[in-house]
């Protein structure tokens, strides 16, 4: 496969599941809204924090209110991450790769963005309640994966898709836990208040994960919805869980044993997956919370640089794949 071919689909992979992220954290927001105790103030500041464009939104707004955020996040071109920016340009590298796609996965994809596109001429973010159009786009994106679970081969195309599609999950479940740990409430005082047991409610939401983590743990605590979305090996959109899938995806792409690595990306991406697998929660509250999801997530950065220097970079007339076969 050319580098060029499998840079767009990974970053297929990675757009499309940074839209679906964006979808469900103004969903849940929402939710959480309605659950706040009367006279509280809507908090819309930790969504941006989240995704981490929180400079860049200073830059052009002055309040966080709900119109501007939600224009923000979903809708404004101007933001490279916006759920309509990330959409396009999935649809841009999909069309870069047409042949490469299924017909039913272009057509799917090419309805999210012409409903994108909709909403922005309807002006989706001024109504009183946008969830169902949020949440449209969301259950558009979980059809365009069915389709694609169900219907595209598995070779090298499939896992980078899926390489980009999990390290993009990974990425988002430790900002969003860590916006929650730092930001979101309003005084320490109110740790372990109702208000922060909703606000943890919400976070498991964010991720699909409410129902399934009270029958696994039952009660709301702290320390085990962090071993839930950082540490739990059967959860789709717990860090380890998405890493572990990275890994096996670069090994099916690269064709390497289940041991050993051939390569940095490999190596970078197996260190990680180790120092998860061999932790539990108490190594990661006892390092701090936030000092250990900010390592975390500068090494999933380092990871896809290496990703990219092995993959996509140009250089010589054959990548370095190409030289050890």
């Amino acid at each position: 496969m050319l580098s060029r071919v499998a840079e767009s689909i990974y970053w297929l992979g990675r757009y499309v599941e940074r839209a679906e992220n964006y979808a469900r954290f103004i969903d849940v927001n929402f939710n959480l809204m309605l659950d706040l105790p009367p006279g509280l103030k809507e908090q819309w500041e930790p969504l941006i924090a989240a995704t981490g464009d929180l400079d860049s939104y200073k830059g052009r707004f002055e309040n966080f209110d709900r119109l501007e955020t939600i224009y923000f996040l979903a809708f404004d071109l101007k933001n490279p991450n916006s759920m309509f920016s990330c959409i396009s340009k999935a649809r841009e590298n999909a069309r870069t790769v047409r042949e490469k796609i299924t017909k039913e996965s272009w057509e799917k994809l090419n309805e999210v963005y012409l409903f994108m596109k909709e909403g922005v001429g309807n002006e989706i973010w001024k109504q009183e309640d946008p969830r169902e159009f949020i949440n449209s786009v969301k259950y558009k994106i979980q059809l365009l994966y069915g389709i694609g679970d169900n219907s595209v081969a598995r070779t090298e195309g499939w896992y980078f898709v899926r390489l980009g599609q999990f390290l993009e999950r990974a990425d988002k479940t430790s900002r969003i836990l860590d916006v929650k740990y730092h930001i979101l409430l309003p005084s320490p005082k109110e740790v372990g208040t109702t208000l922060d047991i909703l606000h943890w409610m919400a976070l498991l939401k964010s991720v699909s994960g409410f129902n399934i983590y009270r029958q696994v743990y039952g009660n709301i605590e702290p320390a085990k919805i962090v071993e839930f979305l950082v540490l739990n090996k059967y959860f789709p959109r717990s860090i380890y869980y998405c890493l572990a899938e990275a890994e096996d995806c670069l090994q099916k792409i690269y064709g390497s044993a289940s041991k050993g690595y051939r390569n940095s990306a490999e190596k970078r991406l197996g260190s990680l997956c180790s120092q998860l697998e061999y932790s539990d929660v108490n190594d990661v509250i006892s390092l701090g919370l936030h000092e250990f999801l900010d390592d975390l997530q500068l090494k999933i950065n380092h990871i896809s640089d290496a990703i990219h220097n092995n993959f996509f970079r140009i250089g010589d007339s054959l990548s370095k794949k190409q030289q050890t076969q």
